[in-house]
């Protein structure tokens, strides 16, 4: 990504941690169980409600130092979504299926749409997920990186306003959350087992 403007930066930082989210598919904690629906509920409730809690304490202190807190709790929330996809992907018996690329989709997908369109294409009535290259999938992880920096920037105002603002910053961590476990969910319903490109 080319650098063209002084305020290139926090893009940057954000790509940067974007990056280094995906760049390891955890091991999952659960496995493939008779009724995944209602375990992949449980794990986004679950996994929502610890985003919410992390994302909700670092955003108490408000001011500068609050600003200070925006990437560590962007990356804190990213890693426990990760994590909940991955099991996701297991309760459904679909975990030795998850790359990188996948993990990028379903993290952001609901946050850089436009940028992520292409990646899930329609093939008949299943989707697949087009596997990336590493130089590939650091390039798409800059274009997210833009896309969400956005995110980063109303967070940032948020932390200026005392208890409420952590409030908000809270609640759109649980939203959020509950995004990528739908978007795990929804890939996993329209594309079959073994039916995806692995890479």
């Amino acid at each position: 990504m080319q650098v063209r403007r002084d305020d290139d930066e926090p893009v940057r930082e954000v790509s940067g941690a974007i990056e280094k989210v995906i760049a390891d598919v955890p091991a999952p904690r659960t496995h493939a169980v008779e009724h995944p629906d209602a375990a992949a509920e449980r794990i986004a409730r679950e996994a929502a409600r610890r985003a919410a809690l992390v994302s909700g304490s670092l955003a108490l202190p408000s001011g500068p130092l609050g600003v200070l807190t925006v990437m560590p709790d962007l990356f804190l929330i990213w890693r426990t979504q990760r994590q909940m996809v991955a099991d996701i992907f297991a309760v459904y018996g679909r975990a030795a299926e998850l790359t990188r690329t996948h993990m990028l989709y379903c993290l952001f997908r609901h946050a850089a749409s436009q940028v992520l369109r292409d990646v899930a294409v329609r093939s008949g009535q299943r989707y697949v997920v087009q596997q990336l290259g590493s130089k590939a999938l650091s390039n798409l992880a800059g274009k997210v990186g833009i896309a969400v920096s956005r995110r980063v920037a109303g967070s940032a105002a948020t932390r200026w306003i005392p208890i409420a603002g952590a409030a908000a910053v809270s609640a759109y961590a649980y939203w959020d959350t509950l995004q990528v476990a739908k978007t795990a969910q929804r890939l996993l319903a329209q594309a079959p087992a073994q039916d995806r490109t692995t890479g």
